[in-house]
């Protein structure tokens, strides 16, 4: 680890000055692209390890494939310095590129960004994004440069070999696609899930219509809606249900909309947990740059979706808490966009048991009596 951290750490001297020279790809392999890959367990100068031009079936080739025991695990596709990232034809060439290879895993770069897809998700190319993340210390802000780099080890050769990224993967997918199950199931439930329900309960006098109702209550923890709501789906609908009181002119696709699907998962647990702190008056307000969530009128969480994790406002003093883990920082002083002077930055589930627990010792601190 104190390798990758050394390297980002050079890396970050050089990249307004290249910045400004507009670098183009084969610089930015050599200066930016190479260095990182060394770091991170792949020699770049052995094709047994990584072979460089890797064909594809179209005739193309990728820019780097390394690989374990011979076989390509990961394609990295390489783009000028100051390329956005956001061309979906680019996208889309690379997860094809690996799916059609075999290989679960690919990577679009431009030497700073490293923008993480799963090659076999049933999905549209942009959405098969699992993770990315940035050696700019302003896309990092708030993250030390060792949190920084364990997000760049998910995809080093030590990583690789022990089926890391696959876990991952696994892991933010698959809750993914349980929660619209879910989502479905409990707001529109089928009648078979009624019977098998009614026939463990010991209250033979439980109509399958107040089965269905208390379905949704469980589910959204919240008063229910009227029918008549208009939601543009399911998972909408669900979320509907909890009180909401909404920023001008944003929403939640707002925020979410482009998002890694492991961003948006943690923004689902984060949001779940607030909401259920007390579901009939914690209320959730969408603003430009945060989604708060407050009881009554006194707001006590704030968060804000980035590309590399989310940054979480509390409304707590930094001299309160009781050793802190080093991801959690005093804002006191300096200029944030959420209310509160506690800064969580949470950039993997691993973290969310701590996140949860100071976000409910802010709600007890703040909440309305």
């Amino acid at each position: 680890m104190n390798e990758i951290v050394r390297c980002i750490e050079s890396l970050r001297k050089k990249l307004d000055k290249h910045r400004r020279d507009n670098l183009k790809e084969y610089p930015t392999r050599t200066i930016f692209i190479d260095p990182l890959l060394q770091a991170l367990g792949w020699d770049v100068r052995d094709p047994d390890e990584v072979e460089l031009e890797y064909p594809t079936i179209d005739g193309k080739s990728v820019d780097y494939a390394p690989k374990i025991n011979r076989k390509p695990v990961l394609f990295v596709e390489a783009k000028p310095l100051n390329d956005p990232l956001t061309d979906v034809k680019s996208i889309t060439q690379v997860v094809g590129y690996a799916a059609n290879a075999g290989v679960e895993w690919c990577i679009l770069t431009n030497g700073v960004t490293y923008k993480v897809y799963r090659s076999t998700e049933k999905a549209e190319a942009p959405d098969k994004l699992l993770f990315e993340v940035s050696l700019d210390p302003k896309e990092a802000e708030g993250m030390p440069v060792h949190q920084v780099a364990e997000q760049f080890a998910r995809f080093s050769c030590e990583a690789m070999a022990k089926g890391l990224l696959d876990e991952i993967g696994e892991q933010i997918f698959t809750t993914g696609k349980i929660r619209k199950a879910l989502d479905k199931l409990f707001v529109e439930p089928p009648n078979t899930l009624i019977r098998v329900i009614r026939s463990t309960l010991t209250d033979e006098n439980i109509r399958p219509a107040q089965i269905k109702s208390a379905l949704k209550r469980l589910w959204s923890r919240t008063a229910e809606v009227e029918p008549t709501t208009p939601a543009k789906s399911i998972a909408d609908a669900t979320r509907a249900r909890r009180p909401v009181a909404r920023g001008k002119d944003y929403s939640e696709e707002h925020h979410v909309k482009g998002q890694p699907q492991e961003v948006v998962e943690l923004f689902r647990s984060v949001d779940k947990f607030c909401s259920e702190l007390d579901p009939t008056k914690v209320q959730r307000k969408y603003r430009a740059k945060t989604i708060n969530y407050s009881h009554a009128k006194n707001i006590f969480c704030c968060v804000h979706l980035r590309k590399i994790g989310l940054r979480v406002w509390l409304k707590l003093k930094y001299s309160d808490l009781q050793n802190p883990p080093e991801y959690v920082r005093d804002v006191s002083r300096i200029g944030h966009w959420g209310t509160g002077n506690v800064e969580l930055v949470v950039d993997k589930f691993e973290k969310l048991q701590i996140a949860e627990s100071l976000i409910q010792k802010s709600f007890e601190a703040n909440r309305s009596k």
